[in-house]
């Protein structure tokens, strides 16, 4: 939404970004106990087979106990077990040199577009060794940038992260959330903008928030979860619901608006319009479905559906009495209605812009015009309509890339975008409606690289059923096609997220080595509409893994590489996408970095915030979905005897996202049955971040430790020389 930072439940949950690297620790470890010699070899997990018998399979699991953390056999495991990993890592040659060259790199800010309100610019920057983004306010447009919101200031370690933030209509207070350790678990504070003062308000629970402020000031509708206590042991993770705050009034007293007797796994998110008379609620049902609820707020009638109730995803904005409505009903691409908000049955609407050859993402008022975000091959594009749908303008970008964020207002003749790409580090673009010229707003500085340097291709493949996919690569210009170069292929593919181009810091380490870089825009993204989507996803899934593996045999086949110095990397999803190479194709890969992944995809449901994710991967608790589950599930296709390649699991003790236990259960597996098990050239590691959950608002001074034991580690087994 251009009005302010829209935490969607596909963005929140998506899962750690394909391009950043996770967590870290040290620790102890080993087939000894903790603090005895170096270890030679991994440590023996006790196994404790637990049989369960499920929709008609029995299924062993030897390690069920390592799904409680507190259990004394895991503890021991897992301070053995980074004791082992340490000993290991930490003598790898050039450490200290790749740190360094990292250190340089990783100091490489960030910045964001700014969100407006009344006379005021608000944005987040971070800037050299500074652990967390800080929120700036601005003045006028060419005023001075005064820090707001510095949560590098709350913490000593910088593990306090700003999840959130909302400006209210004119900029006079600003609601956000912090979290502790990486839990993303906000709790939200107001603060006046002109003084910097706190106000006394303060709530609990208000994880990835979506927020609307009364145009008055008054207060805000938000969303939030409940204390223990009010809804079963261990559910306190669902029942988002929408609640209203008056400013100074106690939070255990705002009123429930909206989620009573709704499904605990539904997500809403709230927003007001122009004349603050409108409240909209949009109800994600995973990632596939949205209703929308309608509210007028002049009178005590509840919120209304105004959606047909179809298996489609639903998103809106509102302009002077109308309601804009970005839909890709009966249209994957995605397509645009208005309808008037005092009668917005499904009936009258009226389609003002039609779906298109590029993917639609969002379609919102600024300036009285309708400003369109597309995608196109997984690149971005920035188009102008007029509100009946004429297209007025195409917004020109600095190069083929992507727009990362957009803002504006209904009435500010004025839109900022940031953009990024492989050779692009992040920057702002302001855009003068009046004119559609682009002006530089704010940029990274990034002295320690040369962009100009590298080439990005984006080349197409087949997939095993004759799917063409695209993937980029990124390397040194001019670099020889040799069959033997070092390459690095990552992937997500799914939760209809692309992967669009990013400026990868740590990324330019690897291609200074000569390194190949490659991103594969894999089904269950977005990168081709909702039918690409639906094309990886529940008992689409292989999909997939069958994309992945092509890619890399069209790497080794186009002699980019070979299998002996090719390397895999990817997190959450993508880490469940790492599992599934690990066990489908051994064989094609020398090295795999897998972070905080889903492996064990009998039982993921059952833990953290995982039964949102069943609309995308199904759940073992049905039988038709059990089959396709149980033929990929990663832990449950390991294989006695099999060389897999040299594998980091990585995952954070306060990932409140994907429990810790998947890459725990897999690692002490794969230990035990790997022809590799114990070896110590092609080892089975696992790394443990404490005080780091999913990669959400890591602190710089980790991700620096973190990317140095992993570039250690693919150096290593790739043969490249730090």
């Amino acid at each position: 939404m251009l009005g302010g930072p829209r935490l969607s439940l596909a963005i929140v949950l998506m899962i750690v970004c394909i391009f950043a690297m996770t967590f870290v620790t040290g620790s102890q470890a080993n087939g000894s106990r903790a603090g005895d010699a170096t270890p030679s070899t991994p440590p023996k997990a006790k196994v404790e087979p637990v049989e369960d018998t499920v929709q008609g399979h029995k299924i062993v699991d030897p390690y069920r106990y390592f799904e409680n953390p507190n259990d004394p056999d895991t503890k021991l495991y897992v301070e053995e077990e980074l004791n082992y990993t340490r000993s290991i890592l930490d003598p790898l040659p050039g450490r200290d040199k790749i740190n360094a060259r990292l250190s340089q790199l990783l100091m490489i800010g960030t910045v964001g577009a700014p969100q407006l309100g009344g006379r005021y610019y608000f944005h987040t920057r971070r800037e050299g060794n500074q652990n967390q983004p800080i929120l700036y306010v601005r003045e006028g447009l060419n005023g001075i940038d005064h820090s707001l919101v510095d949560a590098n200031q709350m913490s000593a370690d910088g593990t306090v992260a700003l999840d959130w933030w909302y400006a209210s209509e004119d900029g006079k207070y600003v609601a956000y959330g912090t979290s502790p350790g990486g839990s993303e678990v906000s709790t939200l504070h107001v603060i006046e903008t002109a003084s910097g003062k706190l106000l006394p308000d303060s709530i609990e629970r208000t994880r990835a928030a979506s927020l609307a402020w009364k145009h008055d000031n008054s207060g805000f509708f938000y969303t939030r979860y409940p204390k223990k206590g009010e809804v079963p042991a261990g559910q306190e993770v669902y029942y988002r619901h929408v609640f209203y705050h008056a400013l100074g009034t106690d939070p255990a007293q705002d009123p429930l608006i909206f989620g009573e007797g709704r499904a605990p796994e539904w997500w809403p998110n709230v927003n007001l319009s122009d004349d603050g008379r409108w409240l909209l609620i949009d109800e994600e049902h995973g990632w596939t479905k949205t209703q929308l609820f309608l509210q007028d707020l002049t009178t005590k009638n509840p919120p209304t559906e105004i959606t047909a109730g179809k298996d489609f995803q639903y998103i809106g904005d509102f302009f002077e009495g109308k309601l804009y409505i970005t839909t890709n009903e009966d249209a994957p691409h995605y397509r645009v209605f208005v309808v008037d908000t005092a009668n917005p049955k499904r009936e009258n609407w009226k389609e003002i812009i039609p779906q298109s050859d590029a993917v639609l993402q969002n379609a919102s008022v600024t300036g009285g015009k309708l400003l369109a975000q597309y995608e196109h091959n997984a690149t971005s594009e920035l188009k102008l309509f007029s509100l009946d749908g004429k297209k007025l303008a195409d917004i020109p970008l600095p190069s083929i890339g992507n727009v990362f964020s957009v803002s504006g207002r209904y009435d500010r003749n004025e839109i900022f975008f940031g953009f990024q790409s492989f050779t692009v580090p992040p920057s702002v673009y302001r855009v003068d409606l009046n004119n559609v010229q682009s002006t530089l707003w704010a940029k990274v500085d990034a002295p320690s690289i040369d962009p100009s340097q590298y080439e990005v291709q984006q080349v197409w493949y087949a997939s095993k059923d004759g799917t063409k996919v695209p993937m980029f690569v990124v390397s040194k210009k001019g670099i020889e096609k040799n069959g033997q170069n070092p390459t690095l292929l990552t992937g997500y593919g799914g939760f209809n997220i692309s992967s669009t181009p990013a400026f990868s810091r740590s990324a330019y380490l690897w291609m200074e080595h000569g390194g190949i870089y490659a991103v594969a825009n894999l089904r269950g993204g977005a990168e081709f509409g909702e039918e690409w989507h639906r094309a990886g996803m529940l008992e689409k899934k292989q999909n997939v893994f069958d994309d992945f593996i092509a890619a890399g045999e069209y790497l080794i086949a186009q002699k980019y590489t070979d299998k002996d110095h090719l390397a895999i990397q990817g997190g959450s999803n993508g880490g469940l996408l790492m599992g599934a190479m690990i066990t489908q194709r051994p064989d094609l890969f020398r090295a795999v970095i897998c972070q905080v992944p889903l492996l064990d995809m009998l039982r993921y449901q059952n833990f953290q915030i995982a039964k949102l994710w069943i609309p995308e991967y199904g759940s073992a608790d049905d039988a038709a979905q059990f089959n396709w589950l149980y033929a990929y599930s990663p832990y449950h296709h390991v294989k006695q005897g099999v060389e897999y390649p040299a594998i980091l699991f990585m995952t954070g003790d306060t990932d409140t996202r994907v429990d810790p236990m998947h890459a725990k259960k897999m690692a002490a597996l794969l230990q035990a049955e790997a022809k590799n098990g114990a070896s110590q050239q092609k080892p089975i590691l696992l790394r443990i971040e404490t005080k780091a959950g999913h990669g959400q608002g890591k602190p710089v001074t980790k991700q620096i430790e973190e990317s140095t034991d992993v570039y250690s580690f693919l150096f290593w087994q790739l043969g490249v020389k730090p």
